[in-house]
């Protein structure tokens, strides 16, 4: 109901999460994850939106979302749990669902600083422990670096 009336903006950046089915840390194994970044990297998803940063957590995706001229973040977001669900049950056919429905997005005002929400996008693994150093965590990804 939260999405009904709702409409992305073309040229404005959202910050967006959604998780795995029931938390299911489908992404703690490196071929399942490593599969599902270079889905996430290489997937239609984008068409005409640009994907500035991601990180991959195991039982979430986070992303800073550019919308392109024509397209919705809704259609973005779609494209890209479709692929890479798609990707992962070829390959990890025991994985069952991926993702859980929906999605959370925040639009970042022009007053807030693009990259500090890139560096706090791609921190989510140091905080969550699972790595002392953002350069030792394989699944995540930047336009500026």
């Amino acid at each position: 109901m939260l999405r009904k009336g709702r409409c992305s903006i073309a040229g404005h950046i959202y910050l967006v999460t959604f998780a795995t089915h029931e938390r299911t840390q489908h992404f703690d194994r490196w071929e399942v994850a490593s599969l599902a970044a270079s889905e996430i990297s290489n997937s239609y998803a984008w068409k005409r939106s640009q994907l500035l940063a991601w990180v991959l957590m195991p039982d979430h995706w986070h992303g800073l979302i550019q919308v392109g001229e024509g397209d919705a973040l809704s259609g973005c977001v779609g494209r890209l749990k479709g692929s890479t669900s798609r990707q992962l049950k070829l390959a990890h056919p025991q994985l069952g669902r991926i993702w859980a429905p929906g999605f959370h997005d925040h639009a970042l005002r022009k007053d807030e600083d693009l990259r500090a929400a890139a560096r706090y996008l791609a921190m989510n693994p140091v905080r969550a422990g699972l790595v002392e150093r953002v350069g030792d965590y394989p699944y995540w990804d930047a336009v500026w670096i």
